[in-house]
């Protein structure tokens, strides 16, 4: 998490800058986190929140450089950030739904196996691939947890973590409509 500190676009001293207010430290200093930032949202977020929650971090990080109490809490605070406007995003789709969760799983019940198989694809396709890769070999190729773990060299808390957020964003994606 501490990679934007210790990349050199993100020195200490543009930080620092940038909290007392210096306009070009400042640009300076968005034009280099936006490339993290970017990509710790592609890991966390929904393909289609991705732009969103870059531009939110960025915008909260502009308004709120000035109030940052420590230099060496700036990544994390950055990522923090990040992480927030992801998961709002995703609440916010969820909860635009015209009807609750109940009911569009009642229409997702009546759907055509034809059809809930092509979207069902279409949402495991929309998964970012760290995600979409668990899913696969989770649902797909039936492995067992211990089985994903050595495969993908994780923990077994890393897959079943992943597993459970992309079920979310599928079922986020299936109930959208």
């Amino acid at each position: 998490m501490n990679a934007l500190v210790r990349t050199s676009r993100c020195d200490p001293k543009l930080i620092e800058a940038a909290r007392g207010g210096d306009a070009d430290a400042l640009v300076s200093l968005l034009s280099a986190a936006q490339p993290d930032v970017r990509r710790y949202a592609a890991r966390n977020c929904r393909a289609a929140d991705i732009d969103d929650a870059v531009q939110e971090t960025l915008l909260l990080l502009y308004r709120r450089v000035g109030t940052l109490r420590a230099v060496t809490s700036f990544s994390a605070w950055l990522f923090a950030v990040a992480r927030r406007a992801c998961l709002r995003l995703l609440r916010r789709s969820v909860g635009m739904a015209d009807a609750p969760a109940e009911d569009a799983e009642a229409r997702l019940a009546h759907w055509r196996p034809e059809d809930l198989r092509i979207d069902l694809s279409r949402a495991i396709q929309s998964l970012p691939e760290h995600y979409r890769e668990v899913i696969l070999l989770r649902d797909i190729e039936e492995l067992s947890i211990d089985e994903i773990a050595g495969v993908l060299g994780l923990s077994r808390e890393s897959v079943k973590a992943r597993i459970h957020r992309a079920r979310i964003m599928i079922r986020e994606y299936l109930i959208r409509d």
